[in-house]
């Protein structure tokens, strides 16, 4: 599951010549399978639908930037918003954590407190924002609109249920183990990749 760039355990697992199978690209390039979502294509359609919305000042709660998932993100976001007309859009890192979320949205509102538009690199995060933002008594999406990322559990729970970018962690997995079971049964098989496509949901927070 998405390794940080000084993590051994990819690269030992070839050299050890063990079958195995990433949930995300590594974050240095090792001849090993992997599967994985079009993070980017993901944050392009958050930002495209914030602009959709009529969200002119919007920021960003990225994940974290040693991570690709977290690099990717951030990349597609910002890319979509500059082609747009938006040459800088206001970054704070948080953690893919509830708490790191709500902390980058206090930055955020402290440095930016017109904002009316954010998109949060996870759900978890943005679920944090949510409640940095009801502190301040920004409504959302009334006031301010959220996307989070990942379509998980804690985009169900926020309230009001939010708009986000799924993953189909379930059609992944599944993918994994078939990729895992070809390999087991041709050992001298080369590495593979195979990613998904990413697909908005419209709830109530955007």
């Amino acid at each position: 599951m998405s390794t940080y760039a000084d993590d051994p355990l990819p690269a030992m697992l070839t050299d050890a010549g063990l079958p195995a199978v990433l949930y995300a690209r590594p974050a240095r390039p090792v001849r090993i399978s992997y599967v994985d979502l079009a993070h980017e294509d993901g944050a392009r359609l958050a930002a495209e639908h914030l602009l959709a919305r009529g969200c002119r000042r919007i920021a960003t709660i990225s994940g974290p930037l040693d991570l690709p998932a977290g690099q990717d993100r951030l990349a597609g976001f910002r890319d979509t918003m500059a082609r747009r007309g938006h040459p800088c859009i206001p970054v704070a890192e948080g953690r893919f954590t509830q708490e790191s979320g709500e902390a980058a949205m206090e930055r955020l509102l402290a440095e930016h407190p017109d904002l009316d538009g954010v998109f949060a690199a996870n759900d978890v995060m943005a679920m944090g924002a949510f409640h940095a933002l009801r502190e301040h008594g920004r409504r959302v999406p009334e006031v301010v609109a959220v996307i989070g990322f990942d379509d998980s559990s804690a985009a169900s729970a926020c309230r009001p249920p939010l708009t986000t970018i799924r993953q189909p962690v379930e059609d992944m997995a599944a993918e994994m183990a078939r990729l895992l079971l070809d390999r087991l049964g041709r050992p001298g098989g080369t590495a593979t990749s195979v990613i998904f496509e990413p697909v908005l949901v419209v709830r109530d927070s955007a």
